[in-house]
Formats: structure tokens, C-alpha cells, sequence
């Protein structure tokens, strides 16, 4: 019994100090937010897997903004981690003639992830040229945006595409195929997130600003 009521008293007195505890309450806040923006996305599971891993260090507000800010860069690290990847094992069937054809296979492939690696660095850079309210630029977001968009869905096509083209047919076989496949696909899904949620933030911001001069 007295076990009973020391288990109770040590819950209540938790909860009341989370409930006190502003870095608690933030983090519940953003994990709420992570959790409404991703259910809008083509895939919902992985999206707040990947975005609430930020929750823990994220200090401040978390808007619409920020959060297309971190699957951006969500997306750049899985695009430079895949690229690593397929590089490796361009290495490994270079060094053998008799995989020429699967070698060549995979560079293509490659070239499609370093184009993707490439269209997604300057979408980190184009962001971080939009104010968050607005100010000096605001003007210039049409701008801003249209490039971010043409850009990451460039880098989403090139992630489908070789997908498609680079591991068609018996372009390369067994558990190395299916990695590869697998970290392409997750590449292409990261993008996917990304874009939606980048798409969500301008059409939020277009219409918060549709009535300024």
C-alpha cells in the first residue's frame, strides 16, 4: 500500500514539473507540430522519425519555416550519406573489368545523386536568404521560392530516376542491389518530405504577406 502511494506521489510530482518545466512544454509543443506538418506529407512515419530527432535541440519557436529548414537539410545529409555509398561501390566494381557493365549502371546512378547533392546545397543556400518575417526581402520570396522548388524537385527527379534507370534489369544483383535500392528510395522519400513541407511554408507565407505593401 504505502509502496502503491509513494508510486502515485512520484507521477503526480513528474508531471507537475513538466508541466512547469518550460523546456519540457517547448519540446512537447514542437513535437506536436513535427507530428501535424509530417501527417500532411506522402510519408507521414518517417518524416517524424527523422524531424522529431531535432526536437531535443531545438530551442527556440518552431515555425513553418524552420521546420522546411530541417527536412532540407534532412534530405542534404541522406543525399551526401547515399552518395558515399554508391561511391564505394563504384570503387569496388571499377577495379574488376568484368563488372564494366555493372560499374557503368552505377555511375550513372552517381551522377544523378551528385546532381541531387548539388540542387539541394543551393536550396540550403536560397533558404537561408528568406527573412522569417518578411523584412527587406519580402519582396523577393516569389523569387526565393520558385528556385528552391525547380531545384528540390530536380533533385527529387534525379533520386527517382536512378531508382529507375540505374538498377534496371540485372544492372547489379544480390544484398548490394537491395541496399543500394533501399537508401535511394530513402533518399527520394526525404525529398519528397522536404518539398512538401517547403511547399506548405510558401503557400503560409504568400498569404500572410498577400496584403502588404
Amino acid at each position: 500500500m504505502r509502496l502503491s502511494l509513494f508510486l502515485l506521489s512520484l507521477l503526480i510530482s513528474s508531471s507537475v514539473e513538466a508541466d512547469h518545466n518550460p523546456t519540457v512544454r517547448r519540446h512537447s509543443r514542437a513535437r506536436a507540430f513535427i507530428e501535424l506538418q509530417c501527417h500532411k506529407t506522402l510519408y507521414p512515419d518517417l518524416c517524424i522519425r527523422y524531424l522529431s530527432y531535432y526536437v531535443t535541440n531545438f530551442t527556440n519557436t518552431l515555425s513553418h519555416q524552420k521546420l522546411a529548414q530541417i527536412a532540407l537539410k534532412v534530405s542534404l545529409d541522406r543525399a551526401e550519406s547515399t552518395r558515399a555509398y554508391v561511391t564505394d561501390v563504384a570503387k569496388e566494381l571499377k577495379l574488376n573489368k568484368a563488372n564494366y557493365y555493372y560499374y557503368q549502371a552505377i555511375r550513372e546512378c552517381l551522377d544523378q545523386i551528385n546532381d541531387g547533392v548539388a540542387q539541394l546545397s543551393n536550396c540550403m543556400r536560397e533558404t537561408q536568404m528568406i527573412k522569417e518575417n518578411g523584412g527587406s526581402d519580402g519582396h523577393d520570396f516569389p523569387w526565393h521560392a520558385s528556385n528552391v522548388q525547380t531545384w528540390m524537385s530536380a533533385a527529387l527527379t534525379d533520386a527517382s530516376m536512378c531508382i529507375i534507370d540505374g538498377f534496371s534489369g540485372r544492372a547489379i544483383g544480390g544484398k548490394t542491389k537491395a541496399l543500394l535500392k533501399a537508401k535511394v528510395l530513402n533518399l527520394e522519400q526525404t525529398t519528397s518530405i522536404s518539398l512538401a513541407l517547403f511547399n506548405r511554408f510558401a503557400a503560409r507565407y504568400k498569404s500572410s504577406h498577400h496584403n502588404k505593401p
